[in-house]
Formats: structure tokens, C-alpha cells, sequence
């Protein structure tokens, strides 16, 4: 089983095909580009745009059992502030994060919004990393 299909290069329409994120803060988009995750078999990879709108508060500690990489790639994103998105460091385009599996991230905001790459996956049972 292939994890992805192949996606040719393409325009890439980054203004249009945003939906939020399931369970998401409100003002947290994503834009799907390939792949899909299996949280529930442990399987899978999927690869994402995740757009923040200005002001947007995420005031939740995440938590997953996945690998997860980000890459800013526009704006300003504030890390470990409070819920109501006081304090925090913040964190402007270009940065990365790579997250392992359990790693406590959030919560985050933006105040003048941002966008960032974000590939989410399971390594296979004694993969290294």
C-alpha cells in the first residue's frame, strides 16, 4: 500500500480550499495537499497548509501520538502562551519545529495571522526517526 499517491507540481491556489480544522480553534484553516492519517489504526501521512487568521487564539495543549513537522513559512506565531494568548515567545517566518510522538505543543496565537507546512505521520513499529 502506497502511503500517498503522486501529486504532479501544480499551481498551488493558496487563497481559495481553505476549511477549518476539525476540532480546531476558530480562525485555524487548513488546506489539505496530500495524504491522509489513520489516528485510529496508527496509520498513515498527511501533508497540510495550516493558515492561522490574524488574532486567532488556539488556547489548548496538544497532545498526539504522531510525528509532526512544521515549517513557517509567513507571519508570526506565538508558542506556550496562555489561553487568552498573553505571554508565550514568539516565533516569526522562517522557523521550524519537528515534534516526536507525546510531545506537549500550544497554546498558540497569531496576532497578525500566519501560515505554516505541516507534514503529520506513524513510523512503522522500530523505525528510526
Amino acid at each position: 500500500m502506497m502511503p500517498k499517491p503522486e501529486v504532479p507540481f501544480h499551481e498551488l491556489d493558496t487563497a481559495e480550499g481553505w476549511e477549518p480544522v476539525p476540532g480546531g480553534a476558530p480562525g485555524v484553516e487548513q488546506k489539505m495537499l496530500s495524504g491522509a492519517l489513520d489516528e485510529t489504526a496508527k496509520l498513515g501521512v498527511r501533508t497540510r497548509l495550516i493558515r492561522f487568521q490574524p488574532g486567532t487564539v488556539a488556547p489548548d495543549i496538544f497532545l498526539h501520538d504522531y510525528w509532526e513537522e512544521v515549517y513557517l513559512i509567513s507571519g508570526g506565531l506565538v508558542t506556550g502562551c496562555d489561553a487568552s494568548g498573553q505571554g508565550g515567545e514568539v516565533f516569526s517566518a522562517p522557523a521550524f519545529a519537528c515534534r516526536p510522538p507525546g510531545t506537549p505543543h500550544g497554546p498558540f496565537t497569531s496576532p497578525d495571522g500566519c501560515v505554516f507546512f505541516e507534514i503529520q505521520y506513524y513510523l512503522n513499529p522500530g523505525a528510526v526517526a
